[in-house]
């Protein structure tokens, strides 16, 4: 299939722009600048460059594909997600083509065996996602959802910003709270598999975590980075206060998934080491 890509450039996207690859997909990237579009252009990869909140224009790119993955993020979220779902709704209308949006694990609140059909409970940064994931899901359109974990590898990732980017008092690291709060964590690359096949086998109409299965704390995460002995406990209010509070309150929500469903569904097997084995590692950029 001729798939179009929004945010291909991406953590996220360019590990599912090589999958897609490996499956024998065409890729046309819908990307925001000439050098974005420098930067993917290959075999069997045709970049386009425009504007994704330019409803009629992205309506006209989609209805040119035969499916679509939405990745690209932006300083408005929100506008950018309701205008890329307007065009999605516009061109794949009474159509079989899929369409795999992204939503994201924090938007269920605390758990301690998340499943994808649980209801909502979003802390405010992300509460917005909710009514734009229940248009994708209304019958009309292929659609469905992908919530990711924790996204890490090569790297990179939340816990590179939040666990090796933490302030150190006396040689230890600080954790977010007292830490005691697990995260639902998938590499990226299982994370991109995942992404593939929920495009080439879901109806539509469904969510699906991107959940490894590895549920670590924070402070398991933190005692885990090589050199560092000691970890700090703060306060919440001072996890508040370092990160900003809709940041840090995501951050804090203690949460824990299998991600059974589509383990189950599409045989999705995550492979690779768990973020725990990576940080031990010194966490390698090329894992």
């Amino acid at each position: 299939m001729n798939i179009a890509l929004t945010g291909a450039t991406g953590y996220i996207g360019s590990a599912v722009l090589r999958t897609l690859l490996a499956h024998g997909h065409d890729v046309t990237a819908l990307v925001r600048s000439e050098e974005s579009a420098a930067r993917v252009a290959a075999d069997r990869v045709t970049p386009v460059v425009g504007e994704l909140t330019d409803t009629p224009w992205l309506t006209e790119q989609l209805k040119a594909s035969e499916g679509a993955i939405h990745l690209a993020s932006g300083d408005d979220p929100e506008t950018l997600d309701d205008a890329v779902v307007t065009a999605v709704t516009s061109a794949y209308a009474g159509t079989e083509k899929p369409y795999v949006h992204t939503g994201g694990i924090w938007g269920y609140g605390s758990g301690e065996a998340i499943v994808d059909t649980d209801p909502a409970n979003p802390p405010e940064l992300v509460a917005w996602r909710t009514p734009i994931e229940k248009r994708v899901l209304e019958p009309g359109i292929r659609g469905s959802v992908v919530a990711p974990g924790v996204v890490y590898g090569y790297g990179a990732g939340l816990p590179a910003e939040v666990v090796l980017g933490a302030p150190k008092t006396n040689g230890a690291l600080h954790l977010v709270g007292d830490g005691l709060q697990h995260w639902v964590t998938v590499h990226v690359d299982d994370l991109a598999e995942l992404y593939v096949s929920v495009l080439e086998k879901a109806p539509g109409g469904d969510v699906y975590l991107g959940a490894s299965g590895a549920n670590p704390s924070m402070r398991e995460l933190a005692e885990a980075v090589a050199g560092i002995g000691k970890v700090v406990e703060e306060d919440p209010d001072e996890s508040r206060a370092r990160l900003g509070a809709p940041f840090a309150d995501a951050l804090l929500l203690d949460q824990q998934a299998a991600g059974t469903t589509a383990k189950n569904l599409f045989s999705w097997t995550p492979q690779r080491p768990t973020i725990l084995e990576l940080l031990r590692d010194g966490y390698p950029a090329d894992r």
